[in-house]
């Protein structure tokens, strides 16, 4: 599965895509040809307590919409189409100005015990995290990233999801500006609370202890926990 990102930052902080311009791109999203799913993030309402909010408030508004495979992906990036006008904030005033960019990956995928929100009502978090790079050897360490880290956090309680999003080439026409941060991944839970409370708990303690066993690389690291409302292709409604 490929995944095509799209961020929305502002550097200040203080932008939030607005509830009418949220219900624009929903309805944009939902009529992307050929997309399986977009997830749609948007800052969360309140502060929660998590080990990085030193990374600031993140992204004002940032789209994930995968794809069954890179030639559908890039198909979808042509200038003029549904992704280029959502990359100029067509439409979106309250995005008008910021900094937009896009990068598409590979989706690797990893277990959960369990996958299910137990309220098919809630709109989930997810803990949005990127390494801008490079690694000294990339190989390295994706091999050591994939062999290790997602096996720790499946053991985070009430973790409904576990996504890993490593580099790939593609070509693109849109006007925003791309990026080739060297590894993305996501974690999903039912709510803030529910991530506060998974990453309060003694998980942190062994991703901490793997991470200083990565191999080398440069750039840090970044996360941003986002509300986050799914759309399926041909609804307007999450």
């Amino acid at each position: 599965m490929i995944s095509c990102f799209m961020t929305f930052a502002d550097m200040a902080g203080e932008r939030r895509i607005s509830a009418g311009d949220l219900a624009a791109a929903i309805e944009a999203v939902a009529s992307i040809p050929d997309m399986t799913e977009g997830l749609l993030f948007t800052p969360l309402e309140q502060s929660v307590d998590h080990p990085y909010r030193a990374d600031g408030a993140g992204p004002a508004f940032a789209l994930q919409l995968r794809f069954p495979d890179l030639p559908t992906c890039e198909a979808a990036l042509n200038r003029g189409g549904i992704l280029s006008g959502l990359a100029t904030g067509r439409g979106l005033s309250s995005l008008a100005g910021l900094d937009v960019t896009h990068q598409v990956m590979v989706t690797r995928r990893f277990p959960v015990d369990v996958a299910t929100h137990p309220d098919g009502t809630v709109r989930p978090c997810s803990y949005l995290v990127h390494y801008p790079g490079p690694a000294d050897d990339m190989n390295a360490w994706n091999l050591h990233y994939i062999e290790h880290h997602p096996a720790i956090m499946r053991t985070f309680p009430d973790v409904r999801q576990i996504e890993i999003y490593t580099r790939v080439d593609w070509i693109d026409r849109l006007p925003s500006r791309r990026v080739e941060h060297m590894q993305r991944n996501k974690l999903v839970f039912d709510s803030p609370d529910a991530l506060a409370r998974a990453l309060s708990s003694d998980v942190i303690k062994r991703m901490r202890e793997d991470f200083l066993r990565f191999p080398p690389f440069v750039g840090g690291n970044k996360h941003f926990p986002m509300l986050t409302t799914t759309v399926r292709p041909g609804t307007a409604h999450p």
